[in-house]
């Protein structure tokens, strides 16, 4: 029977699995409907989708590095518990090992994509969610190249609640590039350099400054000398090069990387859950809630 494209929405609709899962249960079903949710379900991979309007917000960060190639990505978990399962990080390195080897361009791509194993990513990750209990999801990744002549430098905090890899180029001083990376784990910066500060951002920031002058009585003739002198403390809490080195308080990192004879060029920061809306319950709103229904 011909799989359509109504009858593998229609099946995602009532199980919540992926694309490729449906349409391989409707193919191996021969398109019975009750019979592909059947099959759905014995895979574990219908269970795992009712899982799907939970929140993941824990998780790990991973690196892996294979010569002038480098990834970073975010897995998520529902509990920092299942984060420390060995089933969890045993997936997390094998996500890491297959983006790495495909560079898919965007999460979607990668969910797509098929594995050394057969599996889809996507049916691959639902696999782990049957067999541990919570939804999981790879949010984000990030593949990074560079040449012979260049290092890279990663590093994992807190066992991987947050990550950093950093690409010093022009240096092989991976030490250095591993620092830089400490760095940026806890000072957080946005950008590397001033010059990646959009002109919009500035004149932003100078107008709140100026306005903050003004109002704290400063007079006219000096306000546009403070501003300037303001604008250099908002470079230095977003510009990683402008920062003080956690390592040496008495050197810029611009400075320490300066004296490995490379620049840095590129630093991608993951911090798990960072930007996930987490769901609080409230206990005595859920009672209040439910005496009302009553």
């Amino acid at each position: 029977m011909a799989i359509t494209a109504q009858m593998v929405k229609e099946l995602r609709e009532k199980t919540g699995a992926g694309m490729m899962d449906c349409k391989k249960a409707l193919t191996e079903t021969d398109g019975n409907m009750d019979a592909a949710i059947d099959y759905l379900r014995e895979k574990g991979i219908a269970k795992a989708a009712k899982k799907g309007d939970r929140i993941a917000a824990e998780g790990l960060t991973f690196i892996q590095v294979e010569g002038n190639e480098a990834v970073i990505l975010e897995v998520n978990s529902e509990t920092d518990f299942v984060a420390k399962n060995e089933g969890f990080q045993v997936l997390v390195k094998e996500l890491a090992a297959h983006l790495l080897a495909n560079k898919p361009a965007t999460v979607e791509e990668a969910l797509a994509q098929t594995m050394a194993n057969g599996s889809t990513v996507e049916a691959h990750i639902n696999e782990a969610v049957a067999k541990i209990g919570e939804k999981l999801t790879l949010r984000r990744f990030e593949v990074v190249s560079k040449s012979d002549a260049d290092a890279f430098g990663g590093y994992l905090h807190m066992g991987g609640r947050i990550g950093v890899l950093t690409v010093l180029e022009g240096s092989t001083d991976e030490a250095a590039a591993k620092d830089v990376a400490m760095h940026i784990a806890a000072l957080k910066p946005l950008y590397v350099s001033r010059d990646q500060v959009s002109a919009e951002e500035i004149d932003r920031e100078r107008k709140v400054l100026t306005e903050q002058a003004l109002n704290e009585g400063k007079p006219e003739a000096i306000v546009a000398k403070m501003v300037e002198g303001r604008l250099g403390k908002f470079f230095e809490d977003i510009c990683v090069l402008d920062q003080t080195f956690v390592k040496n308080p008495d050197q810029k990192v611009g400075q320490f990387v300066a004296a490995t004879g490379g620049k840095l060029t590129n630093f991608v920061r993951f911090e798990v859950g960072e930007g996930i809306e987490k769901k609080v319950d409230n206990f005595a709103e859920e009672v209040m809630s439910q005496i009302k229904k009553d």
